[in-house]
């Protein structure tokens, strides 16, 4: 019996000490995980990097002005880094930083951006073409040079397109174009796709994040580089992208991402949305040598539809 209960204790002990053990060799995924986010100084970015950084990641946040990088840097778990996406110098030199961290990169936020009002024949080419080099270029060339990162931990990259790439200023009648903005934002949704093809096969999920109206500086900014009244572009009226920022820690973070979210910021935004999805399926369709009729369109939709997602809160 003495033996027995002497046995008993050591088994005790032995079991104890296991969880602490395997605490100290295995430290909790999270801290593990890092991310790079450009265009954190403000809006959705800003709200990205405060997310993602309370929630226990390390984020590496991207911004060009000393001000913006000093207050990105007081933000625990937060490491700002010098990047303008539309200069290869800064994205070689973030690249640099991020592979001598030793953290690696597991998610990559394509935020930056700009806007700019204007229609084809009134559109200033100054602003045309800074804006296809933030928007389009920027994702492009930021993605391209951290890929190989991203890859080694089989990670995640997500981009902020918009419902605007969707809707091209659909259902808004007298509203001023902004006819470069959605373009750039339309061309994500096909650099999303095409880029899942090339890196999933390697365990790299590929998302998109379609905001509608939320409250930032976009617009403010676009007035201010033209010499317009900041009033203009106030967006205070809008909703502060937290909802934005929570989807975007679902495309990064939950087991089995989708590749497209839609955060509406309302019914209205959402159904306004579907509709010209819908609008477009039918204008491909129609009078074509093979046009489906009314039963075939709901056969597919009900096979597109049968792993989807119920309805969120």
């Amino acid at each position: 019996m003495k033996t027995i209960r002497i046995m008993t204790g050591l088994l005790v002990v032995i079991l104890a000490a296991l969880p602490m053990v395997n605490q100290a060799q295995t430290p909790p995924t999270v801290a593990r995980q890092s991310v790079l986010v450009t265009g954190a100084s403000t809006g959705i970015g800003r709200k990205i990097t405060e997310r993602l950084a309370a929630d226990g990641y390390f984020v590496f946040a991207g911004a060009r002005q000393e001000k913006d990088l000093k207050a990105l840097g007081a933000i625990r778990n937060v490491q700002p880094i010098q990047l303008d996406v539309t200069k290869p110098s800064d994205i070689d030199a973030a690249v640099a930083i991020v592979s001598k961290s030793g953290r690696g990169l597991y998610g990559l936020v394509n935020n930056a951006g700009v806007a700019s009002r204007g229609s084809v024949a009134a559109m200033d080419m100054k602003e045309f073409d800074l804006l296809i080099a933030v928007n389009l270029m920027g994702p492009f060339q930021v993605t391209r040079a951290f890929e190989p990162l991203i890859m080694a931990q089989h990670g995640r990259i997500t981009t902020i397109g918009s419902i605007a790439g969707v809707l091209a200023d659909a259902g808004v009648p007298g509203n001023v174009p902004v006819t470069a903005y959605t373009m750039s934002k339309h061309a994500m949704e096909a650099f999303t796709d095409s880029l899942a093809l090339q890196v999933e096969p390697q365990g790299v999920q590929v998302s998109i994040i379609e905001p509608g109206n939320y409250d930032s500086d976009i617009s403010k900014n676009a007035v201010l580089r033209t010499g317009g009244d900041p009033s203009r572009g106030n967006r205070s009226m809008y909703k502060p992208p937290d909802e934005v920022a929570e989807a975007v820690e679902m495309a990064l973070f939950e087991p089995k991402p989708k590749r497209r979210y839609l955060v509406a910021p309302n019914e209205g935004e959402a159904e306004l949305t579907i509709r010209k999805q819908i609008k477009q399926l039918v204008q491909l369709n129609e009078g074509q040598r093979y046009t489906y009729d009314r039963a075939a369109l709901i056969r597919m939709l009900d096979e597109a539809m049968a792993g989807s997602r119920p309805k969120t809160k």
